[in-house]
């Protein structure tokens, strides 16, 4: 299973992500349950090279599927900028890439480089995604680097999808 968490919209906190109650994502099944909200699905990240042939062609499906529903609003790309894009990372682009849908890479461990070198990766990676600038966004949950700016483009991408 993955984690699907539901972005509330209410009159509670604008915004807020909670853990769905009612959505799943099931890798063996290829599908995402998840009733007529906005969601965030938390798909997998590095660990996945050590999942099982099973799992990792379950964890594809059900991305394929996610990626191509109609609802869909965008896409939100957690990338480690330490890391260079591996081959699923280079394949992920290329759907992505493929079906027209908006995507922010958020380049995350941002406070693990210099900033000269954070910068010039940042770079690096924006043109191997194949991405433009302002689709790539410098982050660090240590420094606060670049949240607001991710929190303005999820509000943004939230309004679009609610309106």
């Amino acid at each position: 299973m993955m984690n699907v968490f539901e972005v509330d919209n209410g009159s509670r906190e604008q915004g807020a992500v909670r853990p769905a109650t009612t959505g799943t994502a099931d890798p063996g099944s290829g599908r995402l349950t998840a009733p007529g909200a906005l969601y965030l699905l938390d798909l997998p990240g590095y660990g996945y090279a050590r999942a099982s042939h099973t799992n990792r062609e379950g964890f594809r499906v059900l991305l394929e599927g996610t990626l191509n529903r109609a609802t869909l609003s965008g896409v939100v790309w957690l990338l480690d900028i330490r890391h260079d894009l591996s081959t699923d990372d280079r394949e992920i682009r290329d759907l992505l890439s493929g079906i027209g849908v908006r995507t922010l890479a958020a380049l995350t461990k941002g406070d693990k480089l210099q900033r000269g070198a954070a910068r010039k990766r940042e770079a690096e990676l924006a043109a191997e995604l194949e991405l433009d600038d302002d689709q790539v966004l410098l982050t660090s949950a240590k420094t606060g680097t670049g949240i607001a700016d991710l929190r303005e483009a999820l509000a943004m991408l939230i309004g679009k999808a609610a309106g």
